[in-house]
């Protein structure tokens, strides 16, 4: 780490930032799928995202990079926006939002099998593979264990919905670092959200049939300004302050907010299966993720960031 990434005051109020914008997208999720159709949530935030990112992206004349290869960024945009925001908005009409905050944390435990797969053998290593075990106990817990967090044939559909998002979340960030690593990450999002935005509005007008209500717009709005539009920004801000390999550390952080959210403002139930498996889902992908190493190699390749 250099003396300009470092954790500082300010860095740790951008961690502190990016643990709640990305912590509350499920609340806001949940909320908005109420009145909304989930294609509907999902046109509303990205073409809401884009529009409000686009000022910057300009400034710093990150589109023309990124157009450049808009095949890659179109491939990026459906891999990371366009399949979960679909699959997420449709999996809460079902299950708790804390609930899916969690299961999305198993990003890295799919993204180690990834890795495997394509040839890095170090990726499951023996503190990784437990770690892999571990986290996918805590999974079986949380769904099948005391309390039963999950009820009926559609909860599980949904549950598999949310674990698919953690896949294609483990997905992008190879597109990322072998397709994409020298355009600017403001320039990807932004024509990414876009393009998403375009494909899924009529798509949202087709299937929005009943009139939304006010506190489903409001999530609805505070979803793509603040869980979208600037998280994205904050986090680019977390990257360049504390490096690539630091930043994304607080997503460690995000499914303890999703929790507290859901049980607090919209009275989800805290099941024994929860409070069970959620220490071990959590220490599973850190071990996952790390080996079990304190301290994080500063050599790692730029990942994007993972957008609920």
């Amino acid at each position: 780490m250099n003396a300009a990434q470092r954790f500082d005051t300010r860095a740790w109020l951008l961690f502190a930032a990016m643990a709640v914008l990305w912590g509350i997208p499920y609340l806001f999720i949940r909320v908005a799928v109420d009145s909304y159709s989930p294609a509907a949530v999902v046109a509303g935030r990205t073409l809401l995202g884009a529009v409000i990112l686009l000022p910057f992206a300009i400034r710093q004349k990150a589109l023309r990079p990124a157009w450049s290869k808009i095949g890659w960024v179109l491939a990026f945009g459906a891999i990371e926006m366009a399949g979960p925001f679909l699959l997420l908005s449709h999996a809460e009409q079902t299950i708790p939002s804390g609930l899916t905050g969690l299961l999305v944390s198993t990003v890295p435990l799919f993204a180690a099998v990834i890795a495997f797969a394509g040839g890095d053998r170090s990726a499951l290593g023996r503190a990784r593979s437990i770690g892999l075990v571990v986290g996918f106990a805590g999974v079986a817990v949380i769904v099948a264990g005391p309390g039963l967090a999950v009820q009926g044939g559609a909860g599980l559909i949904a549950v598999g919905e949310v674990l698919l998002v953690a896949v294609l979340y483990a997905i992008a960030p190879f597109i990322i670092a072998t397709k994409l690593k020298d355009v600017p990450s403001l320039g990807t999002v932004t024509l990414a959200l876009a393009a998403v935005g375009i494909f899924y509005l009529p798509i949202a007008l087709l299937t929005q049939h009943q009139v939304p209500t006010v506190p489903s717009t409001v999530s609805l709005v505070l979803l793509a300004v603040l869980c979208t539009a600037l998280a994205f920004i904050v986090f680019f801000a977390l990257i360049a302050r504390v490096g690539p390999a630091r930043a994304p550390l607080f997503t460690y952080v995000n499914p303890v907010v999703a929790i507290i959210l859901g049980a607090i403002i919209l009275g989800e139930e805290i099941t024994l299966g929860l409070l069970v498996g959620f220490p071990l889902v959590i220490f599973g992908c850190w071990l996952a993720a790390t080996g079990g190493r304190l301290r994080v190699r500063d050599k790692v390749d730029e990942l994007p960031p993972i957008a609920p």
